[in-house]
């Protein structure tokens, strides 16, 4: 009975290794932001080619990263999609983990909106009043205080007179990440109540107290689906989302973006670097992967094609901003000849 056991736990065994081996489709995870640019290029990837069309998974870029990085491997993803760049302790993690040789590849840009139904009013904000609507604490004179706005109206009389409920990303999201730089670090740092924190160096605090968002209900996190928000937008006139431009750009029958900072978030003004609120996506490819599992490269080569992420391409169609031709040679350069990350390169 025994040898039966162990011979079944052989066999067991050797099925798994060989259908890791055999795996013959690309996996790739990550942001939601760059899942619907990503699975457009897989879709004609897999119709104009003999490879099979790749697997997605829209995991944020925070948890693809981490899926990422967990190892080399076939049971391990091959690509991970980010709306921000993959952070040093993130690449650090990557080499103890034996995943030492990474190409990223810059894919075009992205503006983070701010939109509400299209019924309801416009709405013209600046990043300082975003940043007083969403903070845990907020600068009263010299202290710091919990948020106490309730209402739009009770930040600046100009906003609406409705109580402040925003639907935004998680922790987990590239999404998160690049608002939190753009909008909350970037209006924070210049109240003189962060400045002084900094003078103190005390730059501990004074991220907790810039970064922190409240958690009394005003911000409400809306998962990984951006879908979702645009979604509740419609159900809910009073509300406010934040997500990329690519689906503003897909529901604008639906809902509308709001001037941040007084300009618009347009593909002119996103492309042009005036919208304040914009982000550069990529994917990050594991050579190691390159050649052990089918099609990685000629991905790659349909991702970096003219008539994808060009400014006639197809991508510029479903909302990605196009690079300029000087950064679209770089990063084409990059995945055709698979230079890989350095750790000084973040």
């Amino acid at each position: 009975m025994l040898k039966k056991t162990l011979a079944l736990a052989v066999l067991a065994t050797v099925a798994t290794a060989g259908a890791a081996e055999a795996r013959d489709t690309i996996r790739i995870v990550g942001s939601s932001t760059v899942y619907p640019f990503s699975t457009v290029v897989a879709e004609n990837f897999g119709k104009s080619t003999s490879f099979k069309t790749p697997v997605i998974e829209s995991t944020g870029s925070g948890g693809g990263i981490k899926l990422f990085c967990a190892g080399v491997g076939t049971e391990h993803p091959d690509i991970v999609n980010a709306s921000r760049r993959m952070k040093k302790s993130e690449f650090e993690t990557c080499d103890k983990n034996g995943v030492k040789d990474i190409v990223e590849v810059r894919v075009g840009y992205d503006g983070i909106v701010i939109a509400n139904a299209k019924a309801a009013p416009a709405f013209d904000v600046t990043r300082e009043q975003l940043f007083m609507a969403l903070a845990k604490e907020v600068p009263q004179g010299d202290k710091w205080v919990a948020n106490p706005y309730k209402k739009w109206s009770d930040i600046n009389p100009s906003l609406p007179n409705e109580e402040i409920e925003v639907l935004g990303p998680p922790p987990t999201s590239g999404t998160r990440d690049a608002f939190t730089e753009l909008v909350m670090d970037a209006a924070c740092e210049k109240l003189p109540a962060a400045k002084a924190l900094k003078d103190a160096g005390d730059d501990k605090t004074l991220k907790q107290k810039c970064q922190s968002v409240r958690e009394d209900g005003a911000y409400i996190e809306a998962g990984e689906n951006d879908n979702l928000i645009v979604q509740k937008l419609g159900a809910n006139q009073t509300a406010v989302g934040i997500f990329g431009y690519s689906f503003l750009e897909e529901n604008a029958d639906k809902i509308k973006g709001a001037k941040v900072d007084g300009k618009e978030p347009t593909f002119d003004n996103i492309s042009s670097g005036a919208y304040p609120v914009s982000r550069p996506l990529q994917f990050y490819v594991k050579k190691a992967h390159i050649g052990t599992i089918p099609g990685i490269q000629e991905y790659l080569n349909e991702f970096t094609a003219d008539k994808a992420w060009g400014p006639e391409g197809y991508l510029a169609d479903k909302g990605l901003i196009p690079m300029p031709d000087a950064e679209r040679a770089k990063y084409k350069e990059a995945a055709t000849k698979l230079k890989t990350l350095t750790a000084g390169d973040l």
